[in-house]
């Protein structure tokens, strides 16, 4: 006999008669239809979905697979704005050193930015007024000598032949001293007004990003650290600002070294029978210099190349020159400027730089080093940690 016939036997009552005494103390009608116990007109829910289902697995991963592949074309469709983004914050981060400075002297953050945006603005009012206008000048005087130069290149032999073969110096004589090449270059007179167009106002975003992000760079990071968990945010605070630190002390140090290169570049050049040039070469120095690795040996490429196409001396006095400035740049001047910024093995700067510049040009060889820092800095404190607690 089962449980069930024995609880009826006791009962006297059978299991027919026991459902309908609980329905009707439940207050259900027996004769309503089934589905509507819980009241609803619309029937009883029924079982979950089976998550074990293949369909199930494939349906979510398909659904996150088209997800993400659209994201991604977002991210494409957004990508020179994201590069201005992170353009203005990395001069943020380079000036927020000066901002904290003066904060330790006393000034609030407001003052302090405002000072430290003020001098920067009149740095740049300075340069435009007092070298834009010699560099302008240069600029032309090279393009107008640049087809002698040409001419002096023709007398050597090798020269000769590969000219003859494809005619190379001729059509770079023609190209120069068309007073349009400049247009050409970027489309004509119509795309050379959008590209200066589009280059003012991407200035003008950079600007207007880089004041905001100085001047809330607490409590933007600080609104950033707090979707940390509680029990780990004081680290992935302290973490944080290192990176920042080390980003803005890099960007500083890249500035100081290039104006060193800029600086001895100028004064050596205006010793040479290149003076009349010096101003530009010098600024066209300052400028490459601020790129890694390479950027040095192409203004002194570049300076030197035209040294030999106006005297053989000089061109063999720049050679020699840059040659010794870059072995004090890269063992004096650099080491120092940046013990304090970052710490990145030469090996991991080299493979930093070429990916950098493979993946967004000569601006990802610039941000590449400190991002590397950045990841050396998470990877040493965060992953090397965890694997010594095993």
């Amino acid at each position: 006999m089962s449980a069930a016939e024995l609880a009826d036997g006791v009962d006297g009552v059978d299991g027919a008669d026991r459902v309908d005494a609980v329905d009707e103390h439940a207050g259900v009608d027996p004769a309503a239809p089934v589905g509507a116990a819980d009241g609803s007109p619309y029937g009883e829910p029924g079982k979950p979905f089976d998550r074990r289902s293949p369909f199930f697995y494939g349906f979510v991963g398909g659904l996150g697979a088209l997800t993400a592949f659209a994201v991604f074309n977002a991210l494409l469709g957004i990508s020179s704005v994201l590069m201005l983004v992170v353009v203005a914050f990395f001069l943020a981060a380079g000036l927020n050193p000066a901002v904290e400075f003066l904060e330790r002297r006393g000034l609030r953050r407001p003052l302090a930015v405002t000072v430290v945006l003020a001098v920067a603005a009149l740095a740049v009012g300075l340069f435009l007024v007092a070298i834009v206008p010699v560099i302008t000048d240069q600029v032309a005087a090279i393009t107008k000598n640049a087809p002698g130069w040409l001419d002096e290149l023709q007398r050597n032999q090798r020269i000769q032949d590969l000219n003859r073969e494809y005619d190379i110096i001729d059509k770079a004589k023609q190209y120069i001293e068309d007073g349009d090449f400049l247009s050409n270059l970027f489309g004509g007179v119509l795309g050379f007004g959008l590209k200066l167009i589009s280059a003012l106002f991407n200035l003008f975003v950079i600007v207007v990003l880089t004041l905001y992000f100085l001047a809330s760079l607490k409590t933007t990071t600080g609104a950033i650290y707090k979707l940390a968990p509680a029990s780990r945010r004081e680290r992935v605070s302290k973490l944080g600002d290192k990176v920042i630190a080390n980003i803005g002390g890099y960007v500083s140090g890249a500035f100081i070294v290039a104006l060193c290169a800029g600086i001895s570049s100028l004064v050596f050049l205006s010793l040479t029978e290149i003076s009349e040039y010096a101003v530009a070469l010098a600024f066209v120095v300052a400028v490459l210099d601020v790129i890694p690795m390479v950027g040095a040996t192409i203004g002194a490429v570049i300076v030197s190349a035209i040294a030999f196409a106006t005297d053989i001396k000089t061109g063999i006095a720049c050679v020699v020159f840059y040659v010794v400035y870059q072995q004090i740049e890269n063992y004096v001047v650099y080491p120092r400027v940046m013990s304090r910024s970052v710490d990145v093995p030469g090996a991991v700067t080299v493979i930093a730089a070429l990916v950098g510049a493979a993946l967004l040009g000569p601006i990802g060889a610039l941000l590449a080093i400190p991002a590397a820092a950045a990841v050396l800095l998470i990877m040493r404190e965060v992953v090397v940690r965890q694997q010594d607690l095993r």
